[in-house]
């Protein structure tokens, strides 16, 4: 069966947005870059709540992308990418697909087709219902290093203690501190 990954930036203080929605701090360098697209060699399918995708699909399909990042970009515009919203009427992103309703029944059905890992990037509110409905098998937490004092707490709408096994635990040059934790 395969595995549901929630990969997800935060500062040390627990946001994954600042106060105004900016994301401006993540640390983005050579080793954050070699992460992305190692992971995006691992998994076949990418889910994206609504607002992540909005950025993604501004983002991802330039020319300035390509130029920046033409591994990641590759590969993020290449790769399915199922869209949880129920207020977007339609997505145009390459290899784009919206589900609007039924979610555990949608991840349930991904997870039991044959293929590569899934990936799960930005979105509190997608985690949270993917972690209440127990549908997360890893979280892979970037700690970055900045404390924003505010902002949009990662785990603010999770309401209920999940266990987790540390599996893994690295520290880049940049000071980002990654842990890889399966859900117990």
């Amino acid at each position: 069966m395969r595995k549901l990954i929630a990969d997800m930036m935060m500062s040390l203080d627990g946001y994954f947005e600042g106060p105004n929605r900016e994301i401006d701090w993540f640390v983005r360098d050579k080793d954050m870059e070699k992460l992305s697209v190692d992971q995006l060699h691992e998994v076949d399918t990418i889910l994206l709540g609504r607002a992540a995708y909005e950025l993604f699909a501004k983002y991802w399909p330039t020319p300035a992308a390509a130029a920046e990042n033409p591994a990641i970009t590759s590969a993020m515009n290449a790769l399915p990418k199922i869209v949880f919203s129920r207020t977007l009427k339609k997505v145009g992103w390459n290899n784009s697909r919206l589900v609007k309703e039924r979610v555990a029944e949608e991840i349930f059905k991904l997870k039991g087709q044959a293929g590569k890992d899934m990936v799960m990037y930005g979105g509190a509110g997608l985690l949270a219902s993917l972690s209440r409905l127990g549908l997360i098998d890893e979280y892979r937490l970037r700690i970055n290093p900045i404390i924003l004092g505010s902002g949009r707490p990662l785990f603010q709408d999770v309401r209920a203690s999940l266990n987790l096994k540390l599996l893994k635990a690295e520290t880049l040059a940049s000071g980002v501190v990654n842990l890889f934790y399966q859900r117990n």
